[in-house]
């Protein structure tokens, strides 16, 4: 229940924090009908309902139902352009992207409001149904009872052995086969019940003493940041602590999840280098719409994940939709034939694969503070 309240505490915070990176844009200026008075902000003489200076609004309430009218209009409204831009997102983004580009800008939530407010809400989400990184690993991981299952799953296979085989003739080759599963079966499964405690012992320390040479063998080969000393002490946390250094990454994912729009950027660029008509704020604007799809289509993935549809649903959601959506979306933002979209396209994939490891390296780098 708090992870749910969590969850929407999270979506309603993104949505204030996306009404505030645009909080008057689109409104209506002014009302002609309506006398003059003085801004109590910047001090203006203003008619209407909003200054013209600095558009405030010239009536200020002061009552909690001003309060709740503020919150319910800044979490689920954002000036009614929410539920312009959303359909054009989701099946005709080239076309929203042109036409923010092209000059309105009034009509839509922009990308870094959409972004803002699609982060915070796929986080709540993740949060509401349960994927987040465990704490404590060691609670998560139970050696003994995986053990327990598997030797209850052969004792159970030993049994349909048998069946099989008592109903099987003398002398059939598939009846051999079957006494031969089943004494290599009874064989594992008599040598862990006669496994004695110093064997278990002397196993544990093997393993044990093999894993700190790997883990030897790891530092002597990890670099993050080329510097050996922070290198180490970077590892040095991870193995005192993995749980909180787990947290402290999905933290930092969620704190710097706009860093992806800065090391996007680059890379659309170079596949338009020689195309001078399209600018640089053209590729910000269309890698941000399309980050703000693919949070919107992450939540959907993991409602449909934890439903009865099942998970399987949810991935051929997500690998069909999500290429489909980015073919559509470079094609019309930018005027491409189809020829032209397809081997950017192609290039656009492989760019993603390496912002996503550039985007992991620096979580990792910030996690270490």
């Amino acid at each position: 229940m708090s992870e749910i309240v969590e969850g929407a505490g999270g979506i309603a915070e993104g949505a204030l924090v996306g009404r505030a990176v645009e909080p008057n844009r689109g409104a209506n200026s002014e009302d002609a009908a309506a006398p003059s008075e003085t801004c109590s902000n910047c001090g203006a003489i203003a008619s209407g309902t909003y200054c013209s200076n600095c558009g405030q609004k010239l009536h200020v309430h002061r009552t909690l139902s001003a309060i709740g009218h503020d919150l319910m209009h800044g979490v689920l409204h954002l000036d009614g352009k929410l539920f312009k831009t959303l359909p054009l997102l989701a099946f005709k983004p080239g076309k929203l992207t042109r036409r923010y580009i092209e000059g309105e800008r009034a009509k839509f939530v922009s990308p870094m409001a959409m972004f803002l407010f699609s982060v915070f809400a796929m986080f709540a989400v993740f949060q509401m149904v349960g994927l987040s990184v465990p704490w404590d690993l060691r609670e998560t991981v139970n050696f003994d009872a995986a053990s327990e299952e598997i030797r209850a799953q052969g004792a159970r296979e030993a049994e349909e052995l048998r069946a099989r085989i008592e109903a099987m003739p003398q002398g059939d080759p598939e009846r051999q086969k079957a006494e031969q599963q089943l004494q290599l079966l009874e064989g594992f499964l008599q040598s862990g019940e006669e496994e004695t405690p110093a064997d278990k012992s002397g196993f544990d320390e093997s393993a044990a003493a093999q894993a700190e040479f790997d883990l030897r063998d790891l530092e002597e080969s990890f670099s993050l940041t080329g510097n050996k000393t922070f290198d180490q002490g970077f590892l040095k946390k991870w193995r005192e602590n993995p749980g909180l250094m787990l947290y402290k990454l999905q933290a930092n994912g969620y704190k710097f999840s706009w860093l992806l729009i800065p090391l996007s950027i680059p890379f659309v660029w170079l596949l338009f280098a020689w195309r001078r008509e399209f600018k640089a704020y053209d590729h910000a604007v269309f890698v941000t719409y399309s980050l703000s799809f693919m949070s919107l289509l992450f939540i959907m993935v993991s409602l449909i994940g934890v439903s009865p549809v099942g998970i399987g649903w949810a991935f051929a959601i997500l690998a069909i939709a999500a290429p489909i959506h980015l073919y559509k979306h470079l094609r019309h933002s930018y005027g491409l034939s189809r020829l032209s979209t397809l081997w950017r396209f192609v290039l656009l994939n492989f760019f993603v694969l390496i912002v996503v490891l550039l985007f992991m390296q620096a979580l990792l780098l910030l996690g270490a503070f």
